[in-house]
């Protein structure tokens, strides 16, 4: 139906519904829906966690599971794993089987994607996040959006914004510069809105210039609805309202949270007898109501049914729409596309002597040490947690790879112990959850028990005496959902469980040892990565995770996987640490008397996160963003710039093309590969207020041995300008600009400068 239909079917169907029946339908009926209006047809709203899997179902007014075999489901690679690939192509799939596992599950809406900028790489929510960098967050988060939403269910884009910790992550202020929020942490947002056309946005928890964002006028209704033109619904995140007033007159539709009291929501009662006393205008409630059916229309959940009455007057009435999508779960297709991802999303991070591939023909016996080779990760996280029909593990992954002429062998190698639940159970208040939530870490403040200490000397020795037995030595290791985990920060970026001290031990009995890190944000490699001579890097990527490592292991699969955040050398070299706040400062005595927060965090560094710092500062990394080996070698040559023609580029929007540029990659090597084509732009002689360089298009290309390829992109005018605070726009730079065609932000094979 056009525009004009739907918006006259809403407004009829809004006509009939009481101010009572507004109010039910504005917040939540159960954990997991919001009601609708069943006099006139209209249906609860039902929603369900993901971001890579449709979570289990649990009780309506209770954190506890059902406990049947119906909610389990295919569990893709997280977001961290999508924005790996650099593959727009693999971000639509992924969003596609998201969208129909959740559609199949009977849901209407995936509270996904999480696309907050990873600032801190102690954040624990850094998994379900995609990138440091904006561009690559609105190239992918787009078309994850549009798979998801062809199937007649929602994507719900969070946490808008600027939700970067999770210590004290309902109560930290957040203070940031207008420019840092329209060039890092709006734009993905601005493009699911815009080029996704998004048909929901989740509140982030954390409050923004003293408001919190989940009911921020400001940012909700004066960015949102009124800059951005966005009509579709706004959801809080669980909890994360805190004033009956303000979220009435924010641009918030649906108060969401995880108290039983449904009734006693702020946008419950309170609001209900706020409008009644004349205090809030019904109008604000219309149109979160309407903003409701208007979903309900978007998600072709309902049409609206709209007659005449014997007295010549219309009546409206919500009728289901039979098409709607059906959607499917749990079978071998979406497998096969959680697979398909998960091997581009393996990152080959060093090769020396090419020490990858381990070919079968070659291997006789192999030995994986490490927990997390036996482990799966689906299961947890937090709200990410996924009850997966199945999780190839790496050990499995590995050990069918090589199949029966290779013996696999395994030895745990370090101990750890249960993991810790932190989300709250059905016996537990969420007053109780939040005061827990504060307590001290017990992962920083664990004690062994004197058996424990037996146990870890045991598996270190079975591991290192084994070591010294094979030829080919696969360590995995790295972080589980323990520490990548909603609701908890990490202290710093260290291994845990003595990882560091058994890698070392290690490579002393077998240097060749190939090492595997599991993690969803940075890890600390330091104390050992010079030693190894190859080392491969994947975030939780599926129920094929561990299928994928094994195939780029045995050189089945060439790796492609890029970073998609720089690994600097430790937390104190970050920019966080560097201009540091975090974890936050206590208020300031002007702070306290208008704000309701614990602590303030000021995004002191601006515009130079990640990468943006790290070249600026000249302060070395790990490994930088964009970096990936591949089991091929690829040349870049001939770099071209070309204007785009038009209208005079002082004439020009945004958005408008400015330059053509185009490079020439050819593979050099053997075998197949793949290359991610980056290109960055920047000033010829950057200024101190703005970034060396800054990733303006990529593409991702496969090459035969052999093969050449022409790749090209368009730069728009906004490639080269930068958010005028003085003026409150974007403002194109004048002057000598260079161009840079690059395999990583600090493998840069070609540049070009232009003048503007």
């Amino acid at each position: 139906m056009n525009k004009k239909e739907r918006e006259r079917k809403v407004e009829a169907l809004l006509s009939e519904i009481t101010l009572e029946e507004k109010i039910g339908m504005i917040h939540g009926s159960e954990f997991f829906k919001s009601a609708g209006v069943e006099r006139l047809g209209i249906p609860p709203i039902v929603y369900s966690d993901g971001p890579n899997g449709v979570r289990k179902d649990f009780e309506p007014a209770r954190m506890k599971e059902k406990g049947t075999t119906a909610d389990e489901v295919g569990c893709g690679p997280c977001n961290t794993s999508i924005a790996s690939t650099w593959n727009r192509s693999l971000a639509w799939g992924s969003g596609r089987m998201l969208g129909e596992e959740a559609r199949g599950r009977g849901k209407d809406m995936i509270l996904a994607p999480g696309i907050n900028i990873k600032r801190n790489p102690l954040c624990g929510r850094n998994f379900e996040y995609m990138s440091e960098d904006p561009y690559l967050i609105s190239e992918l988060v787009v078309p994850l959006i549009e798979g998801i939403q062809e199937t007649d269910v929602s994507a719900c884009v969070k946490h808008f914004a600027c939700n970067a910790q999770e210590y004290e992550r309902f109560m930290v202020n957040v203070e940031v510069s207008d420019r840092a929020l329209r060039e890092i942490y709006f734009p993905g947002f601005e493009a699911a809105v815009k080029k996704a056309k998004t048909r929901a946005l989740m509140g982030a928890y954390n409050l923004v210039r003293g408001s919190h964002a989940s009911q921020n006028k400001w940012l909700l209704t004066d960015v949102l609805r009124k800059e951005w033109k966005y009509n579709g619904l706004v959801v809080s995140d669980w909890g994360a309202i805190h004033d009956t007033k303000a979220a009435a007159e924010s641009g918030l539709d649906v108060e969401m949270a995880v108290i039983p009291e449904f009734d006693d929501y702020y946008m419950a009662k309170p609001l209900l007898k706020a409008v009644k006393a004349g205090e809030i205008d019904e109008s604000l409630v219309d149109e979160k109501v309407r903003n409701i059916i208007r979903f309900l229309i978007n998600i072709r959940k309902i049409d609206v049914e709209i007659k005449k009455t014997a007295g010549g007057k219309e009546s409206a009435r919500a009728v289901p729409v039979p098409e709607r999508n059906r959607g499917t779960y749990s079978n071998p297709a979406h497998a096969m596309r959680a697979l398909d991802t998960a091997r581009e999303s393996v990152i080959l991070l060093k090769n020396e002597d090419k020490r990858l591939p381990i070919l079968p023909e070659k291997a006789k016996k192999i030995l994986v040490i490490g927990d997390n080779a036996d482990r799966k990760h689906s299961d947890a996280g937090g709200s990410a947690e996924v009850k997966a029909l199945f999780e190839v593990t790496p050990l499995l992954g590995i050990t069918k790879s090589y199949g029966g002429n290779t013996v696999v062998d395994y030895a745990r190698g370090y101990y750890v112990p249960e993991e810790k639940k932190y989300a709250p159970d059905e016996q537990m208040p969420w007053e109780e959850y939040i005061k827990m939530s504060k307590a001290k870490d017990p992962r920083y403040s664990r004690t062994y028990s004197a058996d424990e200490k037996k146990l870890i000397k045991k598996l270190k020795a079975e591991a290192l005496a084994l070591a010294a037995e094979y030829d080919e030595v696969i360590f995995v290791g790295g972080l589980n959902h323990e520490y990548d985990v909603e609701d908890k920060d990490r202290r710093d970026m260290k291994l845990p469980f003595g990882q560091d001290e058994l890698i070392n031990d290690l490579l002393d009995v077998n240097p060749n040892m190939v090492i595997v890190m599991f993690a969803g944000s940075p890890v600390d490699m330091t104390a050992w990565s010079d030693r190894a001579k190859a080392i491969v890097l994947m975030a939780y990527n599926g129920m094929e995770g561990g299928s994928a490592l094994g195939e780029v292991i045995s050189g089945k699969v060439n790796p492609s996987g890029k970073l998609p955040e720089t690994l600097p050398m430790g937390f104190e070299n970050t920019p966080v640490a560097h201009f540091g706040e975090y974890p936050g400062r206590k208020l300031t005595k002007e702070e306290s008397g208008r704000i309701n927060a614990n602590i303030t965090q000021t995004f002191n560094e601006g515009v130079f996160v990640g990468y943006r710092y790290y070249e600026k500062f000249n302060v070395p990394v790990q490994f930088p963003f964009g970096h990936g080996l591949s089991y091929t070698k690829f040349t870049y040559r001939g770099l071209s710039i070309k204007d785009v023609k038009g209208k005079p580029v002082d004439k020009r929007k945004m958005s408008d093309g400015l330059f053509v540029v185009s490079v020439k990659v050819k593979n050099t090597g053997d075998t197949c590969g793949k290359e991610t084509v980056q290109f960055y732009t920047g000033e010829a002689n950057p200024s101190k207020d703005n970034p060396v360089k800054e990733l303006n298009g990529f593409e991702k290309i496969e090459l035969k041995p052999g093969e050449e390829k022409t790749v090209s992109v368009v730069l728009p005018v906004k490639a080269f300008s930068h958010y005028d605070e003085s003026v409150g726009d974007w403002v194109m730079m004048k002057g000598e600009m260079k161009i840079y065609a690059a395999s990583s932000s600090a493998d840069v094979r070609l540049t070009k400068n232009v003048k503007i």
